[in-house]
């Protein structure tokens, strides 16, 4: 408008189209199509004061006929329709044919996409991609944190703010937790569901370690432990491009909303633990989907429960339960090893890679899908945890053995034998470590007679022979000196040979 006010300023002192042209570096033809325009008005130099650039152009660049801003047919309500076009199976040719219906005068088809198309051009930018309802909905981390105070130290522990946005509403779901890690991760998600009251087709997730082992432009990996939660729900994981923030705009904006909205509104309060700022957290998110988005007119909420939620799939009729999942081999105790924990699986499985699955009080071992064994989950006491029906015959015939059933073996034969069983037991720093003395000592005992036996067990105690050699040696004495047929005749012998006999 500056150099048209130049240009008639020009004209009025009586210069040349040409010169015009030639001083202000434009077209000739420019300068006279101007000046035609500002002589069919009525305008010339000096210009009215009052005269803005608004009403210059007006005047010399408006059409004539339709005033500018309208149409000439009858339009629809548009922000109607682009609500309508989220529900599932509607397509732009069935509004049309329903616009149509009521409007026989109307726009044709192609000018009718055309304008439905500007209007959804002119929304909000967490409005702009076409997702059909119950479809998909995005999950991120919000960059930012929210900062939480132990109430005894005053450390401050920063929290980390999980959002999902749904792709056809808007409506939005948010959380404090601690980590990014899987068992959070995956419990944000479990709590999310319950949030929306149903389950959307897809879950559109960033590359987090959390949720994908592996990102991939086309053939992302997914973590099992995420996947199973979604087999649980039955929702498909689809994760985004890797640096295709497009492919989540909605969340992409939902995040900045929540930022805005949720640590904005609550940076100058103090929290002293997660469940109060989730409390905060929820009022804000309250606030948030209860909105009025301007070009439409609605809230996220009212979207959500006339669009979205009749869409959703229902969900199951219990939470997900997180379970950790690790490939593992068995070892040739036949055990495996989880957190410095073992637990038994059948012995035939040794040096075979095994799935396990750990929750909270469980354990379980799965060898090509089937179930293979069940632990109760350990956090103290003892390292090992064995199931006997896994054990060899041979092991479990060891792991059956007690101080109290080699007692009662030992008084099978006599006072004397018993005696000299505590004895070995006491005398080692733990029992175990006596079993394989007093098994070798009875299995000695089996080839002798139960009153030699005992003999041997009275002198055994007495010198402290408590070990195999010594009585072994013993019944090899009785052996040499079997001629005389006295069960006294060992040890009068070896009174002779004297203590170091036995040793």
């Amino acid at each position: 408008m500056r150099q048209l006010r130049q240009m008639l300023r020009l004209a009025g002192s009586g210069t040349s189209s040409r010169e015009i042209a030639v001083m202000l570096g434009i077209a000739r033809s420019t300068v006279q199509d101007n000046l035609q325009r500002a002589a069919a008005v009525g305008l010339s130099w000096p210009l009215p004061g009052e005269l803005t650039d608004d009403a210059l152009e007006h005047k010399l660049f408006s059409r004539n006929g339709v005033r500018q801003g309208t149409r000439r047919r009858t339009e629809p309500n548009w922000a109607d329709l682009a609500v309508e076009l989220k529900k599932p199976g509607v397509t732009l040719l069935i509004l049309w044919e329903e616009y149509r219906g009521s409007h026989p005068e109307g726009y044709g088809y192609s000018r009718f996409c055309e304008l439905l198309r500007g209007f959804q051009q002119r929304l909000s930018p967490t409005m702009r991609q076409e997702h059909a309802a119950g479809d998909k909905v995005f999950v991120d981390y919000s960059g930012k944190k929210i900062p939480i105070v132990d109430r005894k130290t005053g450390e401050i522990r920063e929290a980390e703010i999980f959002v999902a946005v749904l792709g056809a509403s808007s409506y939005t779901f948010a959380e404090a937790t601690w980590t990014q890690t899987l068992p959070d991760w995956i419990g944000s998600h479990v709590r999310m569901f319950r949030f929306f009251h149903g389950v959307t087709r897809l879950v559109i997730p960033d590359n987090l370690k959390s949720g994908v082992s592996r990102a991939s432009f086309y053939d992302p990996e997914i973590n099992r432990s995420y996947g199973m939660m979604a087999s649980h729900y039955g929702v498909g994981v689809l994760p985004a491009r890797p640096r295709r923030p497009k492919d989540k705009s909605k969340v992409e904006n939902g995040v900045r909303f929540a930022q805005s909205c949720i640590l904005g509104r609550l940076r100058n309060q103090t929290f002293f633990s997660l469940a109060e700022a989730n409390a905060a957290i929820a009022q804000a998110l309250d606030r948030i989907n209860d909105h009025v988005m301007r070009r439409l007119g609605l809230s996220r909420r009212q979207l959500f429960e006339t669009v979205e939620r009749p869409a959703l799939a229902s969900l199951p009729p219990e939470d997900y339960e997180f379970a950790e999942w690790r490939l593992v081999r068995v070892s040739t105790d036949y055990h495996v090893e989880f957190k410095t924990f073992f637990y038994s699986v059948p012995h035939a499985l040794i040096r075979q890679q095994v799935d396990l699955r750990a929750t909270a009080r469980t354990i379980e071992i799965f060898h090509r899908g089937k179930r293979v064994a069940v632990h109760q989950r350990r956090y103290g006491g003892l390292r090992h945890g064995t199931d006997p029906d896994h054990m060899p015959s041979s092991h479990r015939r060891y792991a059956e053995w007690t101080p109290e059933r080699f007692r009662r073996w030992a008084a099978s034969i006599g006072p004397q034998t018993e005696g000299l069983i505590i004895a070995i037991l006491a005398n080692r720093p733990h029992p175990e470590q006596g079993f394989r003395t007093c098994l070798g000592i009875l299995r000695l005992f089996r080839d002798i007679d139960r009153n030699w036996a005992e003999a041997v067990s009275a002198r055994a105690v007495e010198i402290g022979g408590l070990n195999c050699k010594s009585i072994a040696s013993l019944i090899a004495n009785h052996k040499a000196v079997r001629q005389s047929g006295e069960p006294t005749a060992i040890i009068e012998h070896a009174n002779l040979r004297g203590p170091d006999y036995f040793h």
